[in-house]
């Protein structure tokens, strides 16, 4: 745990942390005996009561989430922020990548692969909770929906809190929480496991956005796009393939509660890795670790200055989002993300039984599904072979006009009522998984440093929003077709595309010290 006072401000905080984790691990253990009780009955806990043991346990996991982000989260952090104003801290443009390059995007994409798996599991536990509980699909349906709203909240409020109290702080907050979350497995009502779904959703909608926020000031700038985009589409795709390659494997053993009960270890396994994420240098000499800020910086190639006399005597230029350039990029970007999940959670579900209500077979529409994650994976690498070498902004605008071609086909298809839908559902999960490789990174590069972590995790946000809006339809009960989908999905689609050829500003090669320089108002050109 040495390397994870790199956030931590003095000894008692370093404890604090150490304890509060220490206590919520506790906690969780305590809910397991009911679990290993219900062995006889495949693990069903429906209707038995909440003994003592799990209620105290309950208790340790709120008082140690507490104590850990006591530990955590820095005091005084409006002087820290002053001393640090005039300190810049930069790598060489051109520097190679070196070791410690290339283990902060492996242990990222690890975590990011764990982050990604807990809300991709819920499709997977909700046929064991309709049985288990009795109630209809729409009934269950809260459950996703009310972990996607927890999702939206914490890529908003981790994005605050690592601008305002570090990068890795709040990537370690958030593995501590996930560690808590273990118990809707245990929960033995289908209230409290909706309830522990937001929070768990809370908990993993914050590490992507920070995420990127952290790379994209770790990386030189000619290998910044391409790792970016790598690194969450790695992360992305397989945290989808190990959570379901973790229900296959467990689920038949031990029933749909041990998806949830896994994170305890992959949550604890978040909180190690952190020990091997950097803090932001900058953030170190603020806090007047000086040692540790040097140690980052050699590790990096990367060196500590001052600003400019000009800047020093208060002509540094504002760090909120003003000017038109900036309030476009970020309704560009959130109208991008919010087309995303319009598809991702809505059309791209709903289409599969479009089809068999149309006539075609059961095997063409779930072909169709097993397609759509083999294709995922090398849209990765072409999304970040065309971010990295061609354009950032334009790779963006062409995966969200491949994505409009595929509703226009769709649109087709539903008009004319015939023909194969092979190439508008390829088109549409080519375009969407290109858009999500590319949104994010790109946001964390559009934006200055000291509001970077709040517009991505704002973007992230939107892209959970959309979602949310497909799966409050779905519980609604409202019923459109896929002519109707189409249409509404196709307004915010098109609008993103002009949005962004007109506010979207091209990154590739660009110093993100410049974004400080000039607070991102350079104009609508690319």
């Amino acid at each position: 745990m040495g390397s994870i006072k790199s956030t931590l401000s003095d000894r008692q905080a370093v404890w604090a942390f150490v304890l509060g984790c220490i206590a919520v691990t506790i906690g969780v253990v305590a809910h397991l005996p009911m679990f290993a009780m219900a062995r006889a009955m495949h693990y069903r806990l429906v209707g038995m009561p909440m003994d003592g043991m799990m209620l105290v346990g309950m208790a340790l996991i709120v008082l140690g989430t507490l104590v850990a982000a006591y530990g955590l989260l820095p005091r005084d952090v409006s002087a820290q922020r002053a001393a640090a104003a005039d300190i810049v801290v930069t790598a060489p443009e051109d520097a190679p990548l070196s070791l410690a390059h290339w283990g902060l995007m492996a242990v990222l994409v690890i975590a990011l692969i764990i982050d990604v798996m807990k809300p991709a599991s819920l499709g997977f536990t909700v046929p064991g909770m309709i049985s288990e509980y009795g109630v209809p699909k729409k009934t269950v349906s809260l459950v996703p929906f009310f972990a996607l709203a927890g999702t939206v909240t914490g890529s908003v409020l981790w994005g605050w809190i690592a601008d305002v109290y570090g990068r890795k702080a709040s990537i370690l907050l958030s593995a501590v929480m996930f560690v808590g979350t273990s118990i809707c497995g245990a929960m033995p009502s289908l209230a409290w496991n909706i309830a522990m779904c937001f929070m768990m959703g809370a908990a993993a909608g914050g590490m992507l956005p920070v995420t990127y926020a952290l790379l994209a000031e770790m990386m030189p700038n000619r290998h910044r796009g391409w790792s970016l985009v790598l690194v969450g589409g790695l992360g992305a795709v397989g945290g989808y393939f190990a959570a379901s390659g973790m229900s296959a494997i467990l689920q038949p053993v031990f029933g749909w509660r041990i998806l949830w009960l896994a994170n305890l270890p992959t949550g604890l396994t978040l909180v190690l890795l952190g020990a091997l994420i950097p803090e932001s240098a900058k953030f170190l000499l603020a806090r007047g670790r000086v040692q540790e800020a040097e140690a980052v910086m050699r590790r990096f190639g990367a060196r500590a200055t001052r600003a400019s006399p000009m800047v020093s005597a208060g002509k540094r230029p504002s760090h909120a989002l003003t000017g038109w350039s900036l309030y476009g990029k970020l309704a560009a970007l959130s109208m991008c993300a919010l087309s995303w999940g319009l598809i991702n959670f809505g059309l791209l579900l709903w289409l599969p039984a479009d089809l068999v209500a149309k006539g075609y077979s059961v095997g063409v529409s779930s072909r169709l599904l097993a397609e759509s994650a083999l294709i995922a994976f090398p849209t990765v690498f072409i999304a970040a072979l065309l971010y990295s070498r061609w354009s950032t902004k334009w790779a963006l605008a062409t995966m969200i006009a491949l994505t409009l071609a595929g509703l226009l086909l769709v649109l087709r298809l539903e008009l004319a009522g015939t023909g194969s839908p092979v190439l508008p559902v390829a088109l549409l999960i080519v375009g969407s998984n290109g858009i999500i490789a590319i949104v994010l990174p790109y946001t964390a590069e559009s934006f200055p440093m000291r509001v970077r972590g709040r517009a991505t995790g704002w973007v992230a946000a939107c892209t959970k929003a959309g979602g949310l809006l497909a799966q409050g339809l779905t519980i609604s009960g409202v019923a459109l077709s896929m002519g109707t989908s189409s249409l509404m999905v196709m307004v915010p689609t098109v609008l993103s595309l002009v949005l962004v050829a007109w506010f979207g500003q091209e990154t590739l090669g660009r110093d993100l010290r410049d974004l400080d320089a000039d607070n991102g108002q350079s104009g609508h050109h690319a």
